[in-house]
């Protein structure tokens, strides 16, 4: 046997031992952080529903989790996940593409006011079309989104300015967008309020466009920072989509849409020192997962899937970072009566399109 330039690699590079060998098991060298995050780290978290289990687990670890948007004293523990608070370090609800997550950013910096954004349900009542279930029960009026929203937004600025550490779950590449404004929204109009009509259009993003919406809403906190550095987190939501508007089978569209994501992540990691990604969908996906990792309906992670991811996670970060006692967060042991009932507690509009099946 000749020279090769793989006799000098480590065992976790060749799938007999870095996966074969570790079946049950997480391998080791699977994750290996960038940088490490410190005890006063302060750190911020948003993306699609599978975001929610990160951020619960980090507060519950002492980890400084911001939550700029509390809930009034006067709202009930157990409306506050209902409501749309203690779920994310902001009341934005998810944000399932990155596109999404730029136009929240341009929205902050104020040079960018999307439209179309109050849709109505068949009540009457007026909804924030861009944080659908954040309001239940809806508003009295569009005057009255707009508003809200207002106040949001200089919430979210709050936290752009406070964070050391952004941690962002990559969770869908469809999207629904209108075709006037280029507004994109978190759910397809119909979906939770508003109807569906030609005024907008299916949009798949590629990965190029994915990466590009990073480059730009990384550039947009830092204007809004005035130059001072944050630190990026990123992870593929190992979620598969409920529904596609492709005319692929779900499988296939679901496949296609992770892959996406999962190399823009790898992509922007590349690209920057402070850019750091953590395998949540290789832990959940991957062969030597358990097939406990998922819920019965194939599609929801299990609390064994969760922990593991987390454990994987809090093995290279490390535990209790402030040593604090810290309580599960609201959203855990709540959800919304309008959202699916999930195992998992997590809130999830996608979810609901599954009521569109024609087999429900």
């Amino acid at each position: 046997m000749g020279i090769s330039p793989y006799m000098s690699r480590p065992s976790y590079s060749f799938w007999r031992t870095g996966v074969a060998a570790a079946a049950g098991a997480i391998p080791e060298n699977l994750y290996k952080r960038k940088w490490e995050i410190e005890a006063n780290c302060i750190i911020a978290t948003a993306g699609s529903c599978f975001a929610q289990h990160i951020g619960r687990e980090l507060r519950r670890q002492g980890f400084q989790v911001l939550d700029v948007e509390p809930p009034p004293e006067s709202l009930e523990v157990t409306d506050r996940g209902k409501f749309g608070y203690c779920v994310y370090s902001a009341r934005y609800g998810n944000i399932y593409t990155v596109r999404q997550l730029l136009q929240l950013a341009r929205e902050v910096r104020g040079d960018a006011s999307p439209g179309d954004i109050a849709w109505k349900n068949d009540a009457g009542r007026f909804f924030d079309a861009l944080r659908p279930s954040v309001e239940p029960e809806g508003l009295d009026s569009a005057e009255e989104v707009a508003i809200h929203r207002a106040q949001h937004l200089r919430r979210v600025r709050v936290m752009l300015e406070q964070m050391d550490l952004f941690v962002f779950t990559l969770g869908l590449t469809e999207a629904w967008v209108n075709k006037a404004t280029g507004t994109v929204y978190p759910t397809a109009p119909g979906t939770i309020c508003g109807n569906y009509s030609a005024d907008y259009e299916f949009r798949n993003f590629s990965t190029t466009e994915v990466i590009q919406d990073f480059a730009i809403f990384k550039k947009i906190v830092e204007q809004i920072r005035d130059g001072r550095p944050t630190r990026y987190l990123l992870t593929v939501s190992p979620v598969p989509l409920t529904a596609t508007a492709t005319d692929h089978h779900v499988m296939v569209a679901s496949n296609y849409s992770k892959s996406v994501l999962r190399a823009a992540a790898g992509e922007i990691t590349a690209m920057y020192r402070e850019v750091d990604y953590f395998p949540s969908y290789e832990i959940v996906t991957n062969p030597w997962s358990s097939d406990e990792f998922f819920e019965s309906n194939m599609r929801s992670v299990s609390k064994e899937g969760v922990q593991r991811v987390m454990a994987t996670f809090f093995s290279e970060h490390g535990l209790n970072k402030t040593g604090a006692e810290v309580a599960p967060s609201v959203a855990s042991q709540h959800r919304p009566a309008s959202m699916p009932s999930r195992d998992d507690g997590s809130i999830c509009e996608e979810a609901l399109l599954e009521a569109f099946s024609p087999n429900t």
